[in-house]
């Protein structure tokens, strides 16, 4: 039995598929899709270094974060379309494939997203009603100490 790697035949070289100006393609698309995400990135961390989300501050203006937030899952599903495209081929397949690939993950980030804002919208319901409810409660305490003391001042001088 002959080694398929040491016959040099035209239909089994691999030399014969790939000459050097595929490697330059190649190379070009590898320093293309690099200095996208890069530069993607850095806009990202820029976005995040330079808008605060000021919290316990009277006055902060915090008007610009819930759009920083929508930036931010843009540009990361942005990143990640792109990853797929690329190396996963789908940037050379046919439309219709594409959608087959693309549509149920677009679908699933979008059901995530529905998830987040739906569960952190429960939490604050729930966290602000037991802080309202807290409060209540220790007002209430309050008043019962000052009724107990008031009570306990007068069977004193009774």
């Amino acid at each position: 039995m002959e080694r398929d790697d040491l016959i040099h035949d035209h239909k089994y070289s691999l030399s014969a598929n790939h000459d050097e100006a595929h490697g330059v393609a190649i190379r070009k698309t590898i320093w293309k899709v690099t200095i996208i995400l890069s530069i993607i990135t850095l806009v990202e961390v820029a976005i995040g270094a330079l808008i605060k989300q000021y919290t316990g501050d009277e006055g902060a203006d915090n008007s610009l974060w819930p759009y920083v937030k929508i930036g931010f899952i843009v540009l990361t599903v942005v990143k990640a379309a792109y990853i797929v495209m690329v190396f996963m081929h789908l940037g050379d397949e046919r439309k219709n494939f594409k959608m087959v690939i693309l549509v149920p993950y677009i679908l699933f980030i979008v059901y995530l997203i529905f998830i987040c804002l739906a569960e952190s919208s429960y939490w604050n319901h729930i966290l602000h009603d037991n802080e309202s409810n807290a409060v209540e409660a220790e007002s209430a305490l309050r008043q019962s100490i000052l009724h107990d003391k008031h009570a306990n001042a007068k069977t004193l001088h009774i």
